[in-house]
This record gives C-alpha cells, structure tokens and sequence, in this order.
C-alpha cells in the first residue's frame, strides 16, 4: 500500500513541499532553520535555543538509533518541528530507551518527512530564514498563506524556557559555587561545571542582581538560549551590575548579552549557524577549533571596538565574531558551545579557564 502524503511545508515565498507526519500532528508557525549536524538529532530537539523553530536536518537518515534517557540536554523539550529526508522508527542501539516519534509526540513537537531536505537547504542559504507553516497536505494554498502574513513569531522564548524556580546542582566537596543565569541553559553545561567540581545554582533569567549577590558565587554563568538577545533587557541590565564583582562566563546568547552590556551591537544573520563543523581561531594562539554551533544572531565585530571588550575568536567561514573578554573584570564569552554533545570537544578547556578565573575567590 502506498502512503500518502498528509503534511505540507507552506513557506513565505509560496514553496509548497509535501511529506509524511510523525511525532505530534498541528498546524504550526515557526521559523525555518537548518543544522549540519550527522548525529546528535536527541540533542538537537531538546536543545531550548531551537525553541519556536522548524528545524531542517541535512543529514538524510534520522530516528536510526532512538532516544536515551540519558541524553537530553532539558527536561521538557520544546523544539517547534523536525524536518527530515527519511524518518526511522525501529532504532538499532542498545541505549535507545524510547523512539523518536514516541517522544516527539508527548512533548508536543511535529515531524515531517520524505522530504528534499538539500532543495530545502538551498532556499534558506540563498533566500534566508523565514516563517513557515507546517498544517495538513490538503489545506489551500491561498488559505495557509494568509494564515502565515498574519501570524507573528513570538518574541517570548527565554521566559518560556528558563527555570521557573532556583535550582541546585550540587557535587561531594564542591570546590567553587557557579551562579547560573538560566536564558534556556543545556543540561551538558551543568554536568561539565559539576565534572569540575562546581556546585551550579540555576537560576531564573530575570533573577535581580542583588539577590545573585547575595548568594555569594565564585562566578557568574550567562547560558545559551533562543531569540533576538535584545528582548533580554533584564540580563543585560544584570549583566553590567555583577561585572567585575565576579569571574563571569557566557555561552551563545550568553556570550551575545555579555557583548550587549558592553554597548557592543548585534545584528541577525541571514541563516545563522547551525551545526558541529564551525572553525573557528583563537585570535590569540592562533589554534583552529572545530566547533558546535546554534545561534541566529552575531556580535558586530566594528561596535566591539571602542568597548571595553577585545575578540578573542573568529568565525573562519565567515569573519563573525565567536568570542570576547575583558581582562580587567575577569568576564568571557563564546559564540560556540564548548559543552557540545556528543561534540566537537575542541573548546572545552574554555570551562577550566573559567574555574581558574574562580581560584582566587571561593565560597563553596
């Protein structure tokens, strides 16, 4: 028997592309992104930064080896959609605990596949991300393209994601205490600072100052997340109120707020980056770094300069800026995710770079 098609991809262009559903079944308005990534689609859907977005998986084979328990990077996935070429649902390693479709559908999320990924990759790199929708194969044209005008993205998603409530990360004999604001924060982060013996308080992104000061941290962390990071005033604000109390470090949009409280701009690139294939040179080693990618915005590298910032790092395929520091207040960023599952594991000494900032000052 043949299968029908009953899910379409409806872009803002027009382009129509008919698939198959797995995972959960709705009509959806996310923005259409893609990731280069060969393995780690676990990682990838439970990331919080994907939330609010449709994304496109180069890779053509997805589903093969299931779900892990043991690998989610958040407790409650919140990935708008997955694209794929071919979807297999009879995973083959001994670690799956569950398939794919299975946890898509508990936590809400589309799928459609039988799709031209590599057609649909070549739209986004020469036209650039846009807004797609995601509804039933039979539904008009005309109808889903009103539908799509007329529906806005939402500019909430850090408030969405981040924890409600603090939270401790603690580990036996824990040597430094690491204040973690949470934007969408990868659980991969926690285990590294744990794995350091850092005992990680998360939490919310709008967490005052004050009370992170009164905590008494041997650092400040600033995560990853999704969105435009100027919709993220109160960390910014935060931000310029704790630096050069505290060894602080940021990652992704982290590294992005960090640029923002230093009066840095930052603008939307035209489909951002996505994927574990990103050189990236250390400007001052002079060391290439292969490197794990999610993000949609980038620091402009000219408003850098007349900051009290420096770059550090730079995107090698495109010259973006992918790290910053000042000395003088002990603060860092990265662009990239040094924490990266299941990799690249080029970065991660950045993390001992942050305990070492954190020696002279423990509180644990």
């Amino acid at each position: 028997m043949i299968r029908q098609y009953d899910r379409k991809l409806v872009l803002e262009n027009g382009t129509e592309i008919k698939g198959y559903s797995f995972g959960a079944v709705k009509d959806t308005v996310l923005e259409l992104v893609f990731n280069t990534s060969m393995v780690g689609y676990q990682e990838i859907i439970s990331d919080p930064s994907y939330t609010g977005q449709a994304v496109v998986m180069t890779y053509p084979l997805i589903g093969n080896y299931g779900i892990s328990n043991e690998d989610y990077e958040s407790k409650a996935p919140s990935i708008g959609a997955l694209i794929v070429r071919e979807y297999n649902d009879i995973p083959s390693s001994f670690r799956a605990d569950e398939t794919l479709d299975m946890v898509m559908k508990r936590f809400d999320i589309c799928g459609i596949s039988g799709v031209d990924t590599r057609m649909l990759t070549r739209i986004i790199r020469e036209y650039g991300s846009c807004k797609v929708l995601l509804t039933d194969a039979k539904r008009a044209k005309n109808e889903a393209l009103d539908f799509l005008k007329n529906t806005d993205l939402p500019t909430d998603q850090v408030s969405r994601v981040s924890a409600k409530e603090r939270c401790v990360y603690d580990v036996p004999d824990a040597s430094y205490h690491v204040a973690a604001i949470d934007c969408g924060m990868k659980l991969n982060i926690v285990r590294e600072l744990n794995a350091l013996s850092c005992r990680v308080t998360v939490l919310p992104y709008d967490t005052p100052a004050d009370e992170i000061i009164k905590l008494n941290p041997d650092g400040v962390f600033i995560s990853n997340g999704p969105g435009d990071p100027t919709d993220v005033n109160c960390v910014i604000e935060t931000i310029r109120k704790l630096r050069g109390k505290y060894p602080v470090f940021g990652i992704c949009l982290g590294h992005q707020l960090i640029s923002l409280a230093y009066g840095a701009k930052t603008y939307k690139l035209k489909f951002g980056h996505r994927g574990g294939n990103h050189p990236v040179m250390d400007m001052e080693t002079g060391r290439i770094e292969m490197t794990s990618q999610n993000h949609s915005y980038a620091v402009d590298n000219d408003s850098v300069r007349g900051t009290d910032l420096e770059i550090t790092h730079i995107n090698l395929l495109d010259n973006t800026t992918e790290g910053v520091k000042c000395e003088r207040d002990r603060v860092f960023s990265v662009q990239y995710h040094p924490e990266s599952a299941p990799g690249p594991c080029d970065s991660r000494y950045l993390f001992d770079r942050f305990t070492g900032l954190m020696k002279g000052k423990t509180n644990a």
